[in-house]
């Protein structure tokens, strides 16, 4: 297991030690492509009673997206979150779970293999989080060097679960893997384009992603800091947070980030977000 440090303990770090602004030479590299991969959907009729914190009556969303992403890079790929267990694909159609429907249409592995790719062709693979719907592929990656922050790496692989939502069985497999233990953002690829930002609160070590594409421009993939665009615009932090403080701050660290280096923000579980955004090359650059 490697350790790496960083520079995350500091309030917030701005745009330019992200690589940003004008002074950042390689942006226009078209190498860089970011690939969106429809991992799954779930669906709930009250996002009230499934502790989203927000009222029925508040947004008429009932379904979420379950994304899966991959990052190429120059000097390697990233694959940022895991959808859901692949075995749900298994069945068609929507299956429930205590009040809960989802579904999974294609699995991961197979959309890999429609661009030309297989585990072994990615070099690093990170989960915004432990929650069963964006680790679902964790135990099948056996190549990649996992990212992961230290809190949610302890609270992961402890006795005791204590982290609501997280399912044990899908990192079984995990344990004697290659992890590289994080102690806040990281810089995946050295030169500042992609980074993994630190924002606890949801699980404890909970994260996301920063991509600065050429076209596209720069974007943040949320991870679950949000769930719906009104969780956003009303601060709403769910029920089963681990830590509504923490989550408080990683808001204003993450809006403030935004802000600074003029990234857009892709929650990655709306679904009208993808739908009116999925390029029809496959990938965004």
């Amino acid at each position: 297991m490697k350790v790496h440090g960083s520079l995350a303990a500091l309030p917030l770090l701005s745009a330019s030690l992200f690589g940003l602004g004008v002074g950042f030479a390689d942006r226009s590299n078209p190498h860089l492509r970011l690939y969106e991969f429809d991992c799954g959907r779930l669906h709930y009729d009250s996002p009230e009673a499934a502790g989203f914190g927000v009222d029925d009556d508040a947004t008429e969303v009932r379904e979420l997206f379950v994304p899966c992403y991959l990052v190429e890079h120059p000097e390697g790929r990233l694959l940022w979150d895991g959808g859901l267990p692949s075995e749900i694909a298994e069945k068609e159609g929507w299956q429930e779970f205590e009040g809960w429907k989802y579904r999974l249409d294609r699995t991961l592995a197979d959309q890999l293999a429609g661009i030309g790719l297989t585990w072994d062709s990615i070099g690093y693979a990170a989960f915004s989080h432990m929650h069963f719907d964006h680790v679902g592929v964790a135990n099948a990656v056996t190549s990649p060097t996992l990212l992961i922050q230290r809190p949610e790496y302890e609270a992961a692989f402890a006795e005791e679960v204590t982290t609501p939502g997280f399912d044990p069985s899908l990192y079984e497999e995990l344990r004697e893997r290659e992890w590289e233990v994080l102690d806040g953002d990281h810089d995946v690829f050295g030169d500042g384009r992609v980074r993994i930002l630190s924002l606890p609160g949801h699980t404890p070590g909970h994260q996301a992603l920063f991509v600065n594409l050429a076209l596209t421009g720069p974007v943040v993939l949320s991870g679950d800091q949000y769930h719906f665009r009104i969780s956003r615009a009303q601060r709403i932090v769910p029920d089963w947070n681990v830590d509504r403080d923490a989550t408080f701050a990683s808001m204003d660290r993450l809006e403030a980030f935004l802000a600074d280096s003029g990234a857009k923000l892709w929650i990655e579980h709306d679904l009208a977000r993808f739908l009116e955004g999925s390029p029809t090359a496959g990938y965004h650059d």
